[in-house]
């Protein structure tokens, strides 16, 4: 049985939120808007088995034709994402240096991400667009100093990122990367959200990103270097977790900056981010227009 999937959108002039079916939308917030304005609201509530049964049998509103994807949490108090997680990404800096002994981070803005099936924008300040796919996690309840043992009852549910970097841009200063992860409309997040249930459902995802059809990043969350429930319990230690904070949770060996020469994204091509369970995260890449 495939999981439900709640995503947020725009249609005609409307932001809106609805659940995504096979066959169209069936629109949420027309119902549930006065006590869930977003879908933040139903995260923090803990509120998607009330809506599933509130419209259940319902047939969709209008097809997917008419929709607009936009991220899913509309204005997340925090984004975070964990830089060097995978084994093989590691190893990638060619440093001679083990795995740390705690994560990476970086904060990124809701404004660098766009939605599902919309290109991501190339700047004219560099040709080096790069992507990262990522299984990312959205807090349903809040908290500070989280234990590892009851992580992952904050998470209130799961998602996509193809977290878009402007390669020399993350290189322009000593020790940060902020601007080069922070380019307008540069990373993409969604489909929408996978409501969380159980751990089955993180344990073993397996993650793939495509560029034209082409594999190019392939791993496991099983074999993630810090494991969700470590992710939460550091972050949780210097900064409270609230309802509909995104953590990005890290990319495998792959992207475009490891290839010799490297291999920037263009305009034409189209980026996919695949994960068991979550989705397919589908963008195209264009250029910015003044």
């Amino acid at each position: 049985m495939s999981h439900p999937r709640f995503a947020s959108f725009t249609t005609g002039k409307r932001h809106a939120y609805g659940l995504i079916t096979e066959t169209g939308v069936i629109d949420l917030s027309a119902r549930f808007g006065a006590r869930y304005p977003t879908l933040r609201e139903v995260v923090e509530a803990n509120a998607f088995d009330e809506l599933l049964e509130a419209v259940a049998g319902h047939q969709p509103d209008f097809p997917l034709s008419e929709i607009t994807y936009e991220i899913p949490i509309p204005a997340p108090e925090k984004i975070i994402c964990v830089g060097v997680n995978f084994p093989d990404r590691n190893e990638e800096y060619k440093d001679g240096q083990a795995a740390p002994a705690n994560p990476s981070l970086f904060i990124r803005f809701p404004r660098s991400f766009t939605g599902h099936d919309r290109p991501l924008i190339r700047p004219p300040e560099s040709p080096q667009l790069d992507y990262e796919g990522e299984v990312t996690i959205v807090i349903g309840k809040g908290g500070r100093r989280i234990s590892e043992a009851d992580a992952l009852d904050h998470i209130a549910a799961l998602t996509l990122c193809n977290e878009g970097t402007i390669r020399d841009w993350v290189r322009h200063a000593k020790f940060n990367v902020t601007q080069g992860k922070n380019f307008d409309a540069t990373g993409s997040i969604g489909p929408w959200l996978v409501p969380y249930k159980d751990e089955s459902q993180l344990a073993d995802i397996k993650l793939e990103t495509r560029v034209n059809g082409e594999v190019r990043q392939q791993d496991r969350t099983s074999r993630m270097i810090f494991s969700f429930r470590k992710i939460i319990n550091y972050i949780s230690t210097f900064t409270t977790l609230v309802p509909g904070d995104v953590i990005v949770c890290g990319t495998p060996t792959g992207a475009g900056a490891r290839f010799d020469p490297p291999i920037w994204l263009k305009p034409g091509d189209v980026v996919e981010v695949e994960a068991e369970g979550i989705g397919l995260l589908r963008n195209t890449i264009a250029d910015e227009v003044f």
